[in-house]
């Protein structure tokens, strides 16, 4: 007597298999690679800002699958019991470990608004004020400055002379330009002396600095541009986030008893 199907059984398996495929990506040599492995992997990519499209989730597809089939190979030849795979195994365990305690801070100490708001107020009050567009020559000798000084009296051109005398390669090449900053972004005796010049005035006496001797011109003057702070809400966030894992890490190093 042949054995056959019902109708019943049949429809069952019918409806059953799509179901059971569903869980896993495929079957590798009689094992199951479950689905759960590839939507992990798309998680991360996703992560990552790239779009899973589906020419991505099928490149995912193929890699899962070559991964069980590297991994049935490395064990079929004892890899996992080498002192080699026992180390990287640790320090992997170690990295996920850490990296999941760090989340973990991260999500149970956000960065308030109120946290981003002061730190911009105090940007705000660090850098407000004027700002200053100035060229400047940077030469080596006292002497050399004041000779500058002279034929800048006369019908020298102070551009000119930036582009060929100057030792600042990157102010030097565009005319001795250092485009729009604060004072306090030079050092203390350039920016003494800039801030005393009227616009387009140029330095009377060289200017001494760590660098050399300067002779400094003042194109303009306006207040400040400051982004707004809506703008750099996020940019704020991440580094107050940052500066707040930093200080949980110095003090576990600190607490920690090391001999």
């Amino acid at each position: 007597m042949k054995f056959s199907l019902s109708a019943l059984t049949v429809a069952a398996l019918m409806l059953a298999a799509p179901w059971a495929a569903a869980q896993n990506v495929a079957i590798v040599n009689g094992k199951a690679v479950p689905t759960a492995r590839l939507e992990a992997l798309a998680k991360q990519v996703s992560a990552s800002g790239q779009p899973v499209t589906d020419e991505v989730r099928a490149r995912m597809k193929e890699e899962v699958v070559l991964r069980e089939i590297f991994m049935q190979e490395a064990q079929k030849r004892g890899v996992a019991a080498s002192e080699e795979y026992k180390t990287q195994m640790e320090l992997a365990r170690q990295t996920i470990m850490i990296r999941a305690m760090f989340a973990d801070f991260a999500k149970k100490n956000p960065v308030t608004d109120a946290e981003t708001k002061a730190e911009y107020d105090k940007f705000v009050a660090a850098n407000g004020g004027k700002e200053y567009r100035a060229r400047h020559i940077l030469v080596e000798k006292e002497d050399e400055a004041k000779a500058i000084i002279a034929s800048l009296k006369g019908s020298a051109k102070f551009e000119d002379i930036a582009k060929k005398q100057s030792k600042d390669p990157g102010s030097g090449a565009n005319g001795g330009d250092l485009d729009w900053a604060t004072a306090a972004s030079y050092v203390p005796e350039f920016s003494e002396a800039m801030v005393k010049l009227e616009k387009g005035q140029t330095t009377e006496t060289p200017v001494k600095s760590q660098f050399g001797w300067h002779i400094i011109r003042l194109d303009d003057v306006r207040q400040a541009e400051l982004p707004k702070y809506d703008d750099i809400k996020p940019q704020i966030s991440q580094q107050m986030q940052q500066q707040k894992l930093a200080a949980f890490q110095k003090e576990l190093r600190d607490k920690a008893k090391v001999e």
